[in-house]
């Protein structure tokens, strides 16, 4: 096979895609140099097998699907690859291009698998509200008001969440915990087409935590279709849906204490299904709890070492169950299934993992 750029007809019919390269690189966390250098060429060169104007040779294909751990067919064409927009990660400071290229490769990935099973199974359609916020809105009442209305169309009423996983699944949202390679990336959101994706964190084992990352990312999709990603604002207005989704100021006013009633907390925190540091801080901003108490609170539970661990016996985390069952239901095998999504038997279970 010849080495040199492709014309525009050759590439074209090309049994190669540059993109799935590009793909398969990312999911292995790999920078371009690294891969160059495990199959003895130059981090050029894998730029232009990416970019599509030229083709690996011969020596060259094999090479890189045993680096990447994927058959040589992966980088053929795909028929009708995923769309993914911009992904709402918490900080671009704290974690590294590579790590987030990686997290939303296996949002890709999870995505195509989801296109083949929705060929075959009928999955809930979806019903994310959309209620958008402007991201330079700083401390209005638009994600209070946002969290409201979702809260209304999703819920019908002001009692606790049963199970957030379970509510974006049933609104037709794909949820996936990552493999554990992505520790280091929080949960995200992604606006993906035809469906909407949440990615959880693999290494957070915090019941609580996860249904507050469950809905902060929720808001993410019912107010922020157009915002810049990343933003400290957007973030904030996330923060603040997820608080007032989870505990409607309507019904938890109420209920919340003016002081450090650990045994009140302990049962608010069974009841409404987030933490006990979350509680105190939705006593202080709806004006239950003064600042002092509150700030007393917080550090009886820093030398209790109750920010890392609060006391209470563990719950098992809310896990997704979409495609696992869909696949079940398909009356397909998980090898014909990979097969059809373009992806590896490891990732596949990896991604969907049978129960």
């Amino acid at each position: 096979m010849n080495d040199g750029p492709l014309s525009a007809t050759t590439a074209a019919r090309s049994p190669f895609d540059g993109e799935r390269l590009t793909l398969a690189r990312r999911l292995r966390g790999l920078r371009k140099n690294q891969l160059a250098q495990a199959v003895g060429t130059t981090p050029a060169a894998i730029g232009r097998y990416e970019a599509g104007v030229q083709v690996p040779p011969g020596t060259t294909l094999p090479r890189l699907a045993v680096a990447l751990g994927v058959p040589p067919e992966f980088f053929r064409p795909a028929a009708a690859p995923a769309a993914l927009d911009s992904a709402h990660f918490r900080s671009l400071r704290s974690t590294t291009q590579v790590e987030r290229d990686q997290a939303l490769a296996y949002g890709r990935l999870a995505a195509d698998i989801a296109r083949v099973l929705d060929d075959v199974v009928e999955f809930p359609p979806v019903a994310v509200p959309e209620h958008p916020v402007s991201p330079e809105e700083i401390a209005g009442p638009g994600p209070i008001e946002a969290a409201r209305l979702a809260r209304k169309e999703l819920l019908g009423d002001d009692e606790p969440v049963p199970n957030v996983v379970r509510l974006l699944e049933s609104s037709g949202v794909i949820v996936l915990v990552l493999p554990p390679s992505t520790e280091r990336v929080d949960a995200f959101s992604v606006g993906a087409h035809p469906r909407p994706m949440v990615l959880f964190n693999p290494a957070k084992g915090d019941y609580w935590r996860n249904r507050f990352d469950g809905a902060h990312e929720l808001g993410h999709l019912v107010m922020h279709a157009d915002a810049e990603p990343g933003a400290k604002i957007v973030e904030d207005q996330a923060h603040r849906f997820a608080a007032e989704f989870l505990l409607p100021s309507g019904a938890v006013a109420a209920e919340l204490p003016a002081t450090a009633d650990w045994d009140r907390l302990a049962a608010l925190k069974e009841r409404w299904g987030v933490s006990m540091a979350a509680l105190l801080y939705r006593a202080r901003t709806l004006g239950v709890m003064p600042e002092a108490i509150y700030r007393a609170a917080m550090a009886v539970m820093s030398r209790q070492g109750w920010r890392r661990a609060e006391p209470g016996d563990p719950r098992p985390l809310e896990r997704p169950t979409m495609l696992t069952a869909a696949l079940e239901l398909a009356g397909l095998s998980r090898d014909t299934v990979a097969h059809h999504a373009r992806v590896t038997s490891a990732d596949l279970d990896l991604l969907v993992p049978p129960r």
